[in-house]
This record gives C-alpha cells, sequence and structure tokens, in this order.
C-alpha cells in the first residue's frame, strides 16, 4: 500500500475487526495494522455503518455495536461517504450481472461510490468486490 492511497473499508471487515470470534478477525487486524501503518485514507459509507451496526446489534449486544460505533470517530483518516438519490439510481445495473449473484444493496451502491471517489482497493473478505474489479486488502 502507498500512503495516502484511498481504501474503502467494508461491512465484513468491520465486522471481523469487531468481533474476537469472526473467523477473519486475525487476518482483518493484521490488514487494518497494516492500512495503519502504512497511512491509506479510509473510506467507507453510511449504507456500510447502517449494515455494520445492525448485524453487531443483531448478532452480539447493544454494547458491542455501541463501541463499536463510537470507535469510528477515533479513526482520524476516515471518510464516510454519502449515497445520493443518483448513485443509488446507478446502483441497480449492478443487479443485472450473472456473475454478481446474491450481491447486497450497501456492495452495489459501494461499488458505485469507489468508481465516483476513484477508490481501486477495499478492505474487505467479500468476493463481490473483486468481481466488480476492484482490489481487496484483508
Amino acid at each position: 500500500m502507498r500512503e495516502s492511497e484511498a481504501v474503502f473499508v467494508d461491512t465484513g471487515a468491520w465486522i471481523a475487526l469487531a468481533l474476537s470470534r469472526d473467523p477473519f478477525h486475525a487476518r482483518a487486524r493484521e490488514a487494518w495494522d497494516s492500512l495503519q501503518g502504512a497511512g491509506v485514507r479510509l473510506h467507507t459509507s453510511v449504507p456500510v455503518i447502517l449494515e455494520t451496526f445492525t448485524f453487531l446489534d443483531r448478532n452480539t449486544v447493544r454494547d458491542v455495536a455501541l463501541t463499536w460505533q463510537d470507535s469510528l470517530a477515533q479513526i482520524t483518516a476516515l471518510r464516510i461517504l454519502t449515497v445520493t438519490p443518483a448513485e443509488l439510481e446507478k446502483a441497480w445495473p449492478f443487479f443485472q450481472r450473472r456473475d454478481l449473484h446474491k450481491l447486497s444493496a450497501v456492495d452495489a451502491t459501494s461499488f458505485v461510490l469507489m468508481s465516483h471517489e476513484k477508490i481501486r482497493t477495499a478492505f474487505t473478505f467479500d468476493h463481490h468486490f473483486a468481481m466488480a474489479g476492484f482490489r481487496l486488502v484483508g
């Protein structure tokens, strides 16, 4: 990774970082430390934050979800992207691609946001990002 390179953090990475019992936790911690050490510019989105919070809230206890949410404010190099109605409209064609079977709407909006922001790398464990042409970290 290059210093100041933009990296998009997806739901699966946030969950793996938050939960020590997650099967990807060790890989996520190692990747997170590497990203932090490289000085990359981290991005995520409002839909990703909502999806992550909902997952943590439903699969653990509310305090875990709230602690994770509070931790976002401590990440100084994190930019949270919003989704406009126009960007949402651009996400729908991803569902017509047969190779993106079981794609989530959050992932589709992430692809649009990443393209708009010229972000080529995703911190994720989701193969859909690679299939959509992004480089994976994690």
